[in-house]
């Protein structure tokens, strides 16, 4: 049975300092570089962390319908995944007030298409409130790591995604489930070893998303081991890419980088292909 490879929760963020002696003469300073060094990679890696922490309050904010913790249990989940990630509290609160600031005012939502290394197509989902900012910093990022803009949705296919916690012996119950809400769907089971997580994910139409979701919904509320983790329209690759490491160390960079503007709210490669989501 195949294994999702979407993570379930953020990673925590674990950064020790580690200070080593020496007893050479005048080594002081190489020794206080190479620790600035280590720790503007640490604090790189923190942003990223943030960020992504951020994004996902945000777009969970807008999903689930509401700002508010208490009315939408899909931003309660994703405050608590950062929580668990060692995301600090006021990043939290920060991001929150953002989501409730743009409750009436998203901005608008735009996508730019991208090609790196002349076959790996990348889309950039943004929400922003000055277009010319956004594509500005965008064709910077594109720019400084060797990508271009070029059409790629023809690579690619929306794809509606559903990713439910639920105990083993819950998930043919909930199968059936999806069935009566005559859904044309995909499914796989996942399971997170490191936190040992289990559940079920299933793919549809973006037009029919709303109707599986809100098929379930009573269900998963009377489940106590039971709820959604991640609802979502994805840009799904239509078939796996070879590639280098080289190749994929690249393209991993400049996601990370285009992650780190504020109005990107999503980046999607050709390199993520996906069994569940790339099945016609």
């Amino acid at each position: 049975m195949l294994r999702s490879r979407l993570p379930t929760a953020w990673p925590r963020a674990s950064y020790a300092r580690s200070f080593s002696r020496s007893s050479t003469p005048f080594s002081g300073h190489n020794k206080w570089s190479k620790i600035k060094q280590r720790k503007g990679a640490e604090d790189a890696k923190k942003s990223i962390l943030y960020g992504k922490a951020a994004n996902d309050i945000l777009a969970a904010a807008r999903n689930g319908g509401s700002p508010i913790l208490e009315e939408n249990s899909m931003l309660a989940t994703a405050v608590r995944r950062a929580k668990d990630a060692g995301v600090p509290k006021e990043n939290i609160e920060n991001a929150l007030l953002k989501a409730s600031k743009s409750k009436n005012d998203n901005g608008q939502a735009v996508s730019y298409e991208a090609m790196m290394h002349g076959s790996v197509g990348i889309i950039i989902e943004c929400r922003t409130n000055n277009i010319n900012r956004t594509i500005s910093n965008v064709r910077e990022i594109l720019n400084r790591h060797g990508a271009r803009q070029a059409p790629v949705k023809f690579m690619f296919r929306q794809r509606g995604y559903l990713k439910i916690a639920l105990d083993p012996s819950d998930i043919e119950d909930l199968f059936n489930t999806a069935e009566s809400t005559q859904c044309a769907f995909d499914f796989d089971e996942w399971e997170d070893d490191s936190g040992g997580s289990r559940g079920i994910e299933l793919a549809c139409s973006p037009d029919e998303l709303f109707k599986l979701e809100d098929g379930l919904r009573q269900y998963i509320q009377q489940n106590a081991n039971a709820e959604i983790l991640v609802r979502e329209v994805r840009w799904a690759p239509l078939e796996e890419q070879v590639s280098t490491d080289d190749e994929k160390d690249s393209v991993s960079n400049v996601v990370e980088a285009l992650e780190e503007d504020e109005d990107v709210t999503r980046v999607s490669t050709s390199l993520e292909y996906s069994s569940l989501l790339g099945n016609a």
